[in-house]
């Protein structure tokens, strides 16, 4: 467990929570990152997590880099930087379990960067997101120019990185930045229960993810091609031989799955 990082369990069988714990606002320096990139190899590999809640707690979710970190950085030194942010954000978009960010007050910079790396944000009504970056005179280098844009739509991401303005939570659900808002003191606690029925979901889940991830960016043959393989696997899981089972026997939507 890292210092401002950590990984909880047991509140909900199935569900982890990725906790950022950073007074006051979260900054993402380069402990921070190697911690978040400790924590997300460990989440890899626990197969009794089926699904991720992201939360930076009930005042801020990140309010983004630690720009003190910023000063007399180079070339070289913005390249590490980068790098550092690339790993550690795309470690957690890549895990095999569903992903839910829970976003209370700011998602900033880094922050939003974080949250867009989950597959689902659930903000607060109170929460503010954005890349703000331009007005320091750079651009969002942990993902945000790409990942932005292929949540909103490359008119839309460039007009928020280019602007550097801040995104209210009414807005950033119209657009497509997250995908619900509730109330402030009910994000977490929705994002558990939404990671709960993800829990309950067939082993086939994880199937889908990865064919979604890895056929995204590719031509679409190759892209068919993960499809077919991931398809193939799921007969290889109990609860392909349950669905079908419980399908044939008493219709669809019954089958009680294991997760294996």
């Amino acid at each position: 467990m890292g210092e401002f990082v950590r990984v909880e369990t047991g509140e909900v069988p199935g569900v982890a929570t990725l906790r950022l714990d950073r007074p006051k606002a979260n900054a993402m320096n380069a402990q921070v990152l190697a911690e978040l990139h400790q924590a997300a190899n460990e989440l890899s590999v626990m197969a009794e997590v089926r699904a991720v809640v992201i939360w930076g707690g009930p005042r801020v979710f990140a309010a983004g880099a630690d720009i003190g970190e910023f000063t007399g950085m180079g070339v070289d030194e913005g390249r590490d930087l980068a790098q550092r942010f690339k790993a550690a954000f795309r470690a957690v978009e890549l895990l095999p379990q569903i992903t839910i960010c829970a976003v209370n007050g700011y998602a900033l910079g880094g922050g939003c960067e974080l949250a867009m790396a989950a597959e689902f944000r659930l903000i607060g009504e109170g929460a503010v997101l954005g890349q703000p970056e331009i007005k320091l005179g750079i651009i969002p280098g942990g993902g945000g120019t790409q990942r932005l844009s292929r949540l909103v739509g490359i008119t839309r991401a460039k007009e928020l990185i280019y602007s550097g303005r801040n995104v209210e939570a009414d807005e950033a659900v119209s657009i497509g930045l997250a995908s619900a808002a509730h109330p402030d003191d009910e994000v977490y606690d929705e994002a558990v229960k939404l990671a709960a029925r993800y829990c309950s979901a067939p082993a086939a889940i994880a199937m889908a993810k990865r064919a979604i991830l890895e056929g995204f960016a590719l031509p679409l043959d190759e892209a068919l091609d993960v499809e077919v393989e991931a398809f193939a696997a799921c007969f290889g899981t109990d609860d392909a031989r349950i669905g079908v089972a419980s399908f044939l026997e008493s219709g669809p939507g019954k089958a009680k799955f294991t997760g294996k």
